[in-house]
């Protein structure tokens, strides 16, 4: 099994998503200040407060963004400053990590008292709230992402993003160089980040070695300055795996290529194909056969069972004439 960092889920604190957020929410602190370095989301799920509000909180989660919008706001005002005051102290405190008031909407005084006396942060933005769920999800699906760092080369081939695995010392890094100078993009050498976003698997270089190739008895080679800028890019979504084994690896494999082999990576899998390196093989025209084939598969066509199919009739043909 080849090396891979352990996938983690993360979290970011209030303070942190204020930072980052994007710019179109415009967010503001209006209350609970002295929470925000303390309470964390750690969900892209977004609740909104009405169904709580009204006395049914049992499906409140802690790090999960709060929202308080136009209709949480008219029902609020439905009731006296008391029965209000009570709806609001009734939520769940250890359930609530934040709260966010949309629409540029006024706090209300009983919402503010609560976030400031329980360091609950309170924020509010202009957007309304259909367009800040969009944008909040969105931001918090790639920044909560699973992540994980994985020892292999990442190269942009046909639009697919093709993940090329192996040892230490096996021609990764020879191969992308031959793949970049027939065309295709650089994404990643030696080290690849991994984050599993929604279900998809996208891989991306850090920003210290991005762009760059180490190649044995070259050194590290600058790809951007040797070939245009078109021959790297920073991220793409993973589509296939191919992993580079030593020619005596004792592992049985599948001649025919029936059956396709898989790859679990941070939560995902990625379809597999293996290709034992010996001397004289070359490896970037067998990566670039792989993913055509890979394309092929993709659209219904299969070599294999195509010749099984043939000899299946040749063999029926020959029977009726017996």
């Amino acid at each position: 099994m080849l090396s891979e960092s352990k996938a983690k889920t993360r979290a970011i604190s209030i303070a942190d998503f204020l930072r980052s957020a994007p710019a179109e929410l415009d967010l503001e602190l209006v209350a609970g200040g002295e929470g925000q370095e303390k309470h964390e989301l750690r969900s892209e799920r977004i609740q909104k407060l009405g169904l709580a509000l009204a006395g049914y909180s049992e499906y409140l989660h802690y790090g999960r963004l709060q929202m308080i919008g136009t209709s949480e706001t008219a029902f609020l005002q439905r009731f006296s400053p008391e029965k209000r005051a009570d709806a609001v102290a009734s939520l769940p405190i250890a359930n609530i990590a934040c709260i966010l008031i949309t629409k540029g909407l006024k706090p209300m005084s009983e919402v503010r008292a609560f976030a400031e006396r329980n360091a609950i942060p309170l924020l509010r933005s202009d957007a309304v709230s259909s367009r800040a769920i969009a944008l909040i999800t969105s931001f918090l699906q790639e920044r909560l992402a699973p992540e994980t760092t994985i020892h292999g080369v990442l190269v942009e081939m046909h639009g697919f993003g093709v993940l090329i695995r192996g040892e230490s010392g096996i021609g990764k890094s020879e191969c992308a160089l031959d793949l970049v100078a027939r065309g295709h993009r650089l994404i990643s050498d030696d080290s690849v980040r991994i984050k599993n976003i929604g279900g998809k698997l996208v891989g991306s270089s850090s920003e210290i070695t991005a762009g760059f190739l180490e190649i044995r008895g070259l050194g590290i080679i600058n790809v951007r300055e040797l070939f245009g800028v078109a021959s790297v890019r920073t991220s793409k979504s993973l589509s296939v795996c191919i992993e580079f084994r030593r020619s005596d690896d004792q592992i049985e494999s599948d001649r025919l290529g029936l059956e396709m082999e898989s790859e679990e990576i941070c939560g995902g899998r990625l379809p597999k194909f293996s290709l034992p390196v010996r001397p004289g093989r070359n490896l970037a025209s067998l990566v670039e056969t792989a993913v055509k084939v890979y394309m092929l598969r993709c659209e219904g066509s299969d070599a294999a069972k195509e010749v099984l199919e043939r000899h299946a009739r040749a063999i029926a043909i020959d029977s009726s004439k017996a």
